[in-house]
């Protein structure tokens, strides 16, 4: 059976991570599986973008009146 470790890390310069735990036992083979924060990868994530792209109106009047335009389709 497997027996899993968890624990949090900060990358140090270079990339590196240090696991320390008297749970591991010297001259055992491990398999490191590194699983990176969404916090730290805010860069790509979905809300990074939202409100960051150009909008299709130049003011707020040229909003209302397309707004007013629709609804002007609407009613016909």
């Amino acid at each position: 059976m497997l027996k899993g470790l968890r624990q949090k890390a900060v990358v140090k310069p270079g990339g590196v991570v240090q696991i320390c735990s008297p749970e591991l036992p010297t001259g055992a083979t491990v398999e490191i599986i590194v699983l990176i924060s969404p916090t730290d990868q805010s860069k790509s994530s979905l809300t990074s973008f939202i409100g960051s792209a150009k909008g299709s109106f130049a003011t707020p009047e040229e909003v209302d009146k397309f707004i007013s335009q629709e609804r002007d389709a609407w009613e016909s």
